[in-house]
């Protein structure tokens, strides 16, 4: 991750007894012993009763999960700080009810100079989507500048006063009103975004508290040039080497490169190590926005059918020349217009460097959203893991949401989670926070309850999408991370459940893999309406959060 190692923990032995393990080693280990960073030991209560002595740490488990901690494989470390600090605007339901948020924030705020940061709203949940002009944000905010994201990050409102700081004039997406896409958008935000190093720490560690408490030992993080500077990517990866305990960051840039040389010079340049040229580099936008790249107009939009950001051709140099350094290249993408030119750019960069070369480079593409059969397959034959996100079905999937606002029938197509796994598809899961929270139980009962039941998996499958999956699409360098077998990195969570179960979409499925004989490893119900508690949550032997009750 970074070139400097993270302060080692202090060497300790814990013992967990009396609670479930969800380890392939045992189905029915109740017990596990932790040596420092690592698992040395998983079984039985009557062996844990053998094992204890008075020289390390015995935690009473009283039922509790203990199970390896969640990968989230796709978020924005400062951008989410943010918006957990600044203004939500989920709830909104109106122009007038934003403008009064706006307003009320503005006069709360304890100096008129800053900017009034806001995130999420969703006009698709409005009776009437009309949305605010940069002059009634003007108003509402007593002058200062504003900008307030979209739940999708793809768009955002802005302030007059911001738009001049901005300087919006003439570029592309930023028209009269008050909001802002594509350039336009990009300016805004890094315009809103002009904040000191101990703020954007602050915000970073805001983010890292909300992961860990959650159950979270790493996360992703997608930075890239149109997002925040190559600074706010440095302080992100700084937290590997630091002193205070946090998930692992495993860093990605989004930066396009059209050749090999060019590709590391930028590597050089970010003064950081980074997994690859990944993430946000996008092809196209967002559904929300309509900015994603489709092959047919929006179905709410004749005329639309959304923006392209990058040709085949420099796609494809992206592709192969990070193929030749051995780096993970990706993007952001989609549409399925998108996905065709990324699928077209694999085939070009294939014909210039092999298609082994593209392979064994483990490139990664984000969301894939909107993928047929035949792009499912091609994606298969080139190794390509898919970085997705469960939330996004389970808030804009279900009928009369905004995918059947945007896309019609087409809905049905979205987020094939079962389809890229009978393909052979490399799948892991993310929240792409802020966008959705970083609740990984919740992604977890999305892929459980897709809205297109043919979508639907396991939660098993989901959880190992969620964690071991995880690693493996960074390419971790130790292969045994996200398991709790002896030998592997102890990083898990512990959580408090109402009930340990197997579930499945196919109900007969569920009925058998519940026997005993059948060896199946539990997990928490989630059609309980209530999501597991996290109790403490380690990586690699160090405490990232305990929430108290643990040791009480």
């Amino acid at each position: 991750m970074t070139d400097s190692p993270a302060t080692p923990a202090p060497h300790k032995v814990t013992l967990y007894r009396n609670g479930s393990v969800y380890t392939a080693a045992d189905p029915f280990a109740t017990a596990m012993l932790v040596d420092g960073d690592t698992v040395a030991w998983v079984g039985s209560e009557q062996a844990a009763t053998s094992i204890a002595d008075a020289s390390m740490e015995v935690i009473d488990l009283h039922g509790a999960l203990l199970a390896p901690g969640f990968v989230d494989s796709h978020v924005h470390l400062t951008e989410t700080g943010i918006a957990l600090d600044s203004l939500q605007l989920g709830g909104v339901r109106s122009a007038r009810e934003m403008l009064d948020a706006v307003a009320g924030f503005s006069a709360s705020a304890s100096s008129a100079d800053g900017t009034v940061l806001g995130h999420g709203w969703d006009e698709t949940q409005w009776p009437d989507s009309t949305l605010p002009s940069r002059e009634e944000l003007d108003r509402a905010s007593g002058g200062r500048k504003v900008y307030l994201s979209r739940v999708d990050v793809h768009s955002a409102l802005v302030s007059s006063s911001l738009a001049g700081t901005a300087g919006l004039d003439g570029i592309e997406g930023a028209g009269a009103g008050g909001q802002v896409k594509g350039a336009g958008h990009t300016a805004a935000r890094l315009a809103a975004r002009r904040l000191p190093a101990a703020a954007i720490r602050g915000y970073q560690q805001r983010a890292l508290a909300e992961a860990a408490a959650n159950g979270c030992v790493a996360l992703a993080e997608m930075a890239a040039p149109h997002i925040g500077s190559t600074e706010d990517l440095q302080l992100a990866a700084a937290w590997n080497a630091g002193p205070d305990a946090a998930p692992e960051i495993l860093p990605y840039w989004g930066q396009l490169a059209d050749s090999a040389e060019h590709a590391q010079s930028i590597l050089d340049s970010l003064g950081v190590s980074v997994l690859g040229l990944a993430g946000d580099l996008n092809i196209d936008g967002s559904i929300g926005s309509r900015t994603a790249a489709l092959r047919a107009d929006y179905s709410d939009a004749p005329g639309e059918r959304g923006s392209l950001y990058l040709s085949v051709a420099e796609a494809a140099a992206h592709l192969a020349a990070c193929s030749l350094l051995g780096i993970q290249a990706g993007f952001h993408v989609i549409g399925d217009a998108g996905l065709d030119a990324a699928l077209d750019a694999l085939d070009q960069a294939a014909a210039e460097v092999g298609e082994q070369k593209i392979r064994a480079a483990g490139h990664r593409f984000e969301h894939v959203e909107l993928a047929d059969a035949e792009a499912i397959s091609r994606l298969a034959k080139y190794s390509v893991s898919v970085s997705a996100q469960p939330g996004f079905d389970a808030a804009w999937g279900g009928e009369g949401s905004l995918y059947q606002q945007r896309l019609g029938s087409r809905r049905a197509g979205m987020n094939p989670f079962a389809s890229f796994y009978a393909a052979g598809v490399p799948i892991c899961f993310g929240s792409d926070s802020p966008v959705t929270p970083l609740r990984p139980w919740a992604s977890v009962r999305a892929c459980l309850q897709h809205n297109n039941p043919a979508e639907q998996i396991s939660a098993r499958a989901a959880f190992l999408g969620h964690t071991r999956a995880g690693w493996r699409a960074a390419r971790y360098r130790n292969p045994m991370a996200g398991q709790l077998v002896p030998g592997a990195p102890a990083s898990f969570a512990v959580w408090q459940v109402e009930e340990l179960m197997v579930q499945v979409a196919d109900g007969r499925v569920q009925s058998w893999s519940t026997d005993p004989r059948a060896r199946t490893p539990l997990l928490p119900a989630l059609d309980t309406g209530a999501e597991p508690g996290c109790l403490q949550t380690v990586r690699d032997g160090r405490e990232l959060y305990s929430s108290g009750a643990l040791r009480a």
